[in-house]
């Protein structure tokens, strides 16, 4: 079974889209999202980055499939930014692949590239339209030159992953929609029970029978557990972020969500837009 990286949590949904065991799942949601039939999950090869490797950048899934470089990432809480991040992993990923392949890029001949689909799963719980989040969005346009057109463009899908929004989405990969219901679940029970640890336990044994997920869930019951804990707390961070103004409030939170585990110097770093060396002085 994958195994939990202890400077940065693997999502829930990485873990069970991203698994070597689980590639008939990541097929399923290929085909889903592109309205494809794919039938052999053994054409999957998975690229997700390891932080180790990568120098604390790692990406929540990605994979080659019959020469489409597919960059997954599931969100808790919007972000307008993820072109720019999403850019940053193809950049990493292209990379790879083509030290890997030993592709000569300097040469006169043309390279071959698989073809980059970028999506974002969304399911926080403001209720967003399916949408496509550009690059070109973020460029400051003040100053000389802002009719300019720019030279780079990114284009992410963002769709909203929420139980009962996307059926047709729901209804064509069956795990997905799977993963949904216990999400949902989740944040229902934690309602009634004000205990995140609890709202987790309950929302698995309560699971049906039937469900795809269930084994491999139930299974690794710990590892899901810390992993929906961790989730959950960041989501709350990012709210009482919002809520405080000032700096020090900002900082002072971070700062005991990584002194608790429950979020990488790397993140709150990023949350803060300080680089790591720089958030670092603040840890005791």
């Amino acid at each position: 079974m994958p195994a939990l990286n202890k400077e940065h949590k693997d999502r829930l949904f990485s873990f069970l889209f991203g698994s070597e065991t689980n590639k008939q799942w990541t097929l399923s949601l290929y085909n889903a999202i592109n309205e494809t039939c794919y039938t052999d999950p053994e054409e999957i090869h998975f690229t997700t980055m390891d932080d180790v490797v990568y120098m604390g950048m790692k990406n929540d899934l990605s994979f080659i499939l019959f020469y489409v470089m597919n960059i997954y990432e599931q969100q808790s809480t919007f972000n307008p930014n993820m072109p720019i991040r999403q850019l940053m992993y193809a950049g990493k990923l292209y990379d790879k692949y083509i030290h890997m392949n030993q592709l000569n890029i300097y040469g006169k001949k043309k390279v071959r590239l698989p073809i980059p689909k970028l999506v974002v799963f969304y399911n926080g719980i403001e209720e967003k339209e399916e949408t496509i989040l550009k690059l070109s969005d973020l460029f400051d346009k003040s100053g000389e030159g802002r009719s300019a057109e720019p030279d780079i463009e990114v284009r992410v899908r963002m769709i909203d992953i929420n139980y009962g929004r996307d059926k047709r989405l729901m209804e064509a990969c069956r795990p997905l929609a799977e993963y949904a219901w216990l999400i949902w679940q989740i944040r229902e029970k934690e309602r009634s029970m004000d205990d995140i640890e609890s709202a987790v336990d309950a929302a698995l044994d309560d699971m049906p029978g039937d469900f795809l997920i269930r084994s491999f869930l139930i299974g690794n019951r710990a590892e899901v557990k810390d992993m929906c804990i961790t989730e959950y707390n960041e989501a709350q961070t990012m709210q009482m972020l919002k809520e405080e103004g000032r700096e020090e409030g900002r900082l002072g939170l971070l700062l005991e969500m990584v002194s608790a585990g429950d979020m990488s110097i790397k993140k709150a770093a990023e949350y803060l837009k300080m680089t790591v060396e720089e958030f670092s002085r603040y840890v005791r």
